[in-house]
């Protein structure tokens, strides 16, 4: 504490320790902070500390005690079982090698902006001046630690149902209270994550930092398989992870220092927050009276319904955000036999590029629940064009949208990653046989194949990812893993109002879904752009909102507290409202008004 004649009766000093990743010493941050400020407060202070933009995408979450109970071994020499200390991974060994020198990013790409207004500060200033933002150097926080050992990572908490990955949303704090409101006691461990799934204005210029952090996140979410995904895209996560890890200790990452690197990086990598839900386009480029349209043979299947044939060829036409299907072409001037509005429904990729099988799973919202149709696709570009217009059709976007054309580059690129094509020297590198294939890998994967066919796998996807760039590799890691079908949603278990049965309620970007916690399967969407207006009876914890055409819903949360779930709606709500055009300041007043409540 410091004394009140220097600070004031309720103000002090609030020391955060960040560990170093090179060294054994940690860097400490001091923050001048008042009781009356809550921990949003303290977020936004520590995050522009610490050059990482757009803090309203982070919280802090303190795990539950599930998730943190240490496992137990039964030592061979003693009956008494053995409980093994939780992994800290700052704390990790460095593997031999130099260091990843602080000069990776070139100047113009290291992070730095003025934290009064947001905007980029000047890098001659950054780098040779006397600022606190130098002799913070918070550069370190732009690298990856080393690898984790998989031993140790096979004792890491890893959910295997649905309701085990609510376990794991249910510790966010509330934004609007301080930490010792909230029970928060010393040497309690916090986590900084990113907590609403859009990242705007994703730019490697000014967020070396930020993009380190989030592919973090994401890797850890594939390896720990807090999100589920297929072997075929298990091993380009892998890949990717065991390129980013090779260029880290390379002489070829610390050669960053030329403008045309990034130039090169931020054209193959324009509007990434377009394919990132980072909000709206400058420009809608849509004419009613040329909105393109898609029209080409497929095959519809229909896994509930009865029939001999169940899958059967027709021909389709996609125009704006419905897709109609006709006996042939000949007759597709005429009646369609069914017209299906994709506003609102739920896009999932069902491929599998060694088994040349493109699908895509449309579940499309009806009265009693949702509607399941499946749609195969011929090839790769037939696939991309229709999964691009299908997702953009559930946002109620047509193909004219200015991101439609970026949408099909991103899968078609995401395609060929996973086209596997092995180079025979590959497995006879030297180097590529001193890997450790099991880090890459959640552990459970990792038992399905001994390690050199493992490691051969993995070299053989790496060789699509082998030209990338180290921030080009670390955006992909982050691209396919915003493209996986689980991408984006934080579960809860709840009770719907009027239900015998707990369910399970899936929080996006921009909907709300109820999921039935025996099958996983989707029984109702509703999105947020239809809400009319939400509320929280805080005597009974129950979330109320009512949603256009006189639809209404109420739920108790039963996985977590009721003002979570309620954070969770309003502070979509408010990322929503971001623009380019708007200045950098972040509106403080309605983020608290829109998540805090009134309790």
């Amino acid at each position: 504490m410091i004394s009140s004649n220097e600070y004031g009766a309720s103000s002090w000093e609030l020391s955060i320790l960040i560990d170093h990743q090179y060294e054994e010493e940690q860097r400490e941050f001091t923050l001048q902070v008042s009781g009356d400020l809550h921990i949003g407060g303290v977020m936004l202070k520590l995050v522009e500390q610490m050059n990482i933009r757009r803090s309203e995408e982070l919280s802090l979450l303190k795990q539950s005690e599930d998730t943190l109970k240490k496992k137990k071994k039964k030592d061979k020499n003693n009956k008494e079982p053995v409980i093994e200390d939780i992994l800290n991974l700052t704390n990790s060994p460095v593997s031999s090698g130099s260091p990843a020198s602080p000069g990776l990013y070139s100047k113009t790409m290291t992070p730095i902006y003025d934290p009064v207004n947001g905007t980029p500060a000047s890098a001659t200033i950054t780098w040779f001046s006397d600022s606190p933002l130098t002799e913070q150097n918070c550069r370190i926080l732009a690298f990856s630690p080393p690898n984790c050992p998989p031993e140790v990572l096979a004792e890491m908490y890893q959910p295997r149902t649905l309701a085990d990955k609510a376990k794991l949303s249910a510790g966010w704090l509330d934004s609007s209270r301080s930490l010792m409101e909230q029970g928060i006691q010393e040497d309690d461990q916090l986590f900084l994550r990113f907590k609403y799934y859009t990242f705007f204005d994703l730019n490697p210029k000014y967020d070396a930092v930020r993009i380190n952090q989030l592919y973090e996140q994401a890797r850890w979410a594939i390896l720990l398989e807090e999100i589920d995904c297929t072997e075929e895209e298990l091993l380009i996560f892998a890949a990717l992870q065991y390129h980013v890890s090779k260029l880290s200790l390379s002489s070829e990452a610390q050669d960053f220092t030329h403008d045309s690197e990034v130039d090169e990086v931020e054209a193959a990598l324009s509007n990434l927050e377009v394919t990132l839900e980072g909000g709206k386009t400058n420009s809608m480029l849509e004419d009613i009276t040329d909105i393109p349209k898609l029209a080409d043979h497929l095959r519809l299947f229909r896994p509930k319904k009865l029939s001999l044939k169940p899958v059967k060829q027709y021909w389709f036409v996609f125009k704006d955000t419905s897709i109609s299907y006709f006996k042939s072409k000949e007759v597709g001037q005429g009646e369609p036999i069914e017209r299906l509005n994709l506003k609102g429904c739920e896009v999932v990729p069902d491929v599998n590029v060694a088994g040349k099988k493109f699908g895509i799973k449309l579940m499309i919202p009806v009265a009693d629940g949702m509607n399941e149709i499946n749609l195969r696709c011929d090839n790769e570009n037939q696939y991309a064009k229709w999964m691009a217009a299908c997702i953009l059709a559930s946002k109620g976007k047509t193909m004219a949208d200015s991101s439609y054309q970026l949408e099909v580059q991103n899968i078609l690129s995401f395609l060929q990653m996973k086209n596997r094509t092995m180079s025979p020297q590959a497995v006879s590198d030297p180097e590529s046989m001193e890997m450790k294939p099991e880090c890459f890998v959640s552990p459970r994967y990792a038992k399905k194949y001994k390690s050199k066919q493992l490691a051969a796998r993995i070299l053989e996807a790496h060789q699509n990812v082998a030209q990338m760039s180290l921030v080009e590799a670390k955006l992909r890691f982050i691209q396919a893993w915003q493209s996986l079908p689980e991408f984006g949603l934080t579960y809860y278990i709840v009770r719907f109002k009027g239900s015998k049965k707990d369910d399970l309620l899936g929080v996006s970007y921009n909907r709300l879904i109820r999921i039935d916690m025996a099958t996983g399967d989707p029984i109702t969407t509703w999105r947020f752009s239809n809400m009319k207006q939400w509320n929280v009876n805080w005597e009974i914890r129950q979330v109320a909102i009512e949603f256009d055409q006189n639809v209404s819903i109420a739920f108790t949360c039963l996985s977590a507290d009721c003002k979570i779930v309620h954070e969770y709606i309003g502070g979509y709500i408010f990322l929503s409202t971001r623009s380019k055009d708007q200045n950098e300041t972040l509106d403080e007043d309605l983020f608290h008004k829109l998540t805090g409540g009134q309790e």
